[in-house]
């Protein structure tokens, strides 16, 4: 997130550390990357970096520790590439602060990458490469791991911002997206009944499930001297391949191919097309909870009302062949 959460102070935030790991921090720095978690770093009297995480989880930090317990596992079954918590001392992958949920790690050194796209087909392959390894995995490596349902989060929100039901706050955008709502509602409603139709096809079929990590764009990568590593594991659930196929396919079908010569899977259209679809309404959901409620206009807002704008857009060009 570019903005910081309010009520985290970085007093709080030694105290969690020292408390849960036993961690003496003589410095601390926000850094405004991503959009879901809030990024520190501090560095011990020693000299060492560590890179945090905080979510806010509300009451419920399950689907979060269940995340992260699964790439603790994986890791420690061999998968390399996979950059887990540091458990605490009580060996948990997370601690809770309140409302919020902070995850420890180690600071990795190497070239990072700005954005979701590749740009380059040598570091797709090699994305591709790190997936195949992760779908290979036994699902009793990981029992910790949840099944992905197929929901869409904030869903609710999102149906009520269509509906025109008064929303939960006010801030800078309430207005502006009740309006973008109004004049696009068929267009997102038809996108929502789409989606709808393609889990009822793909959940009806006898889909394989794997370990999936649910984001594997560029951005969530690393390329350090002992390899390319992915990080972010806090999305990762058992689902349908196609849950990490979609942003790597070009659409000329040869990453699908590769894909199915390694795993002996074909990717099938339909849960590509749910996966894509997904994650723009997911994104619009999302958007759509945090402009709904009491907000200042910060960097974080207007990420996400710009956010909002550009992918109800493209929904909107998309909408025909759905009702068509």
């Amino acid at each position: 997130m570019l903005s910081r959460p309010a009520g985290v102070s970085d007093d709080a935030l030694r105290q969690a550390l020292a408390a849960h790991w036993h961690l003496a921090v003589t410095e601390l720095q926000y850094r405004p990357v991503g959009f879901g978690s809030h990024h520190w770093v501090g560095r011990e009297a020693a000299g060492d970096s560590r890179f945090l995480t905080v979510d806010e989880v509300g009451r419920d930090a399950g689907p979060l520790r269940a995340a992260l317990a699964t790439a603790v596992a994986l890791r420690a079954a061999g998968c390399s590439f996979v950059v887990a918590p540091i458990p605490t001392n009580t060996g948990e992958p997370l601690a809770l602060m309140g409302e919020f949920a902070v995850a420890l790690y180690p600071l990795i050194e190497g070239r990072h990458f700005v954005g979701g796209e590749f740009a380059t087909e040598e570091h797709r392959r090699a994305v591709l490469d790190l997936v195949v390894a992760l779908h290979r995995q036994p699902r009793a490596v990981a029992p910790a791991a949840c099944e992905h349902d197929f929901a869409i989060p904030c869903r609710a929100d999102l149906e009520a911002g269509l509906a025109g039901r008064a929303a939960d706050g006010d801030g800078p955008y309430t207005r502006a997206l009740a309006l973008l709502l109004d004049r696009q509602g068929s267009a997102v409603r038809a996108a929502l009944a789409h989606y709808d139709a393609l889990v009822a096809r793909v959940g009806a079929g006898a889909r394989r499930r794997v370990i999936t990590h649910g984001e594997p764009h560029a951005a969530n990568t690393i390329a350090t001297p002992d390899g390319l590593v992915l990080i972010d594991w806090d999305t990762v659930l058992v689902a349908p391949p196609e849950r990490d196929l979609w942003s790597l396919d070009t659409g000329d079908g040869r990453i699908l191919q590769s894909y199915a010569d390694a795993t002996g899977t074909e990717p099938g259209a339909d849960a590509l097309a749910l996966y894509r679809l997904g994650w723009d309404l997911r994104d619009i959901a999302v958007y759509t909870r945090r402009l709904r409620r009491p907000h200042e206009g910060n960097e974080d807002d207007e990420e996400s009302w710009r956010g909002m704008r550009e992918t109800v857009a493209r929904l909107a060009t998309e909408a025909s062949a759905w009702v068509g």
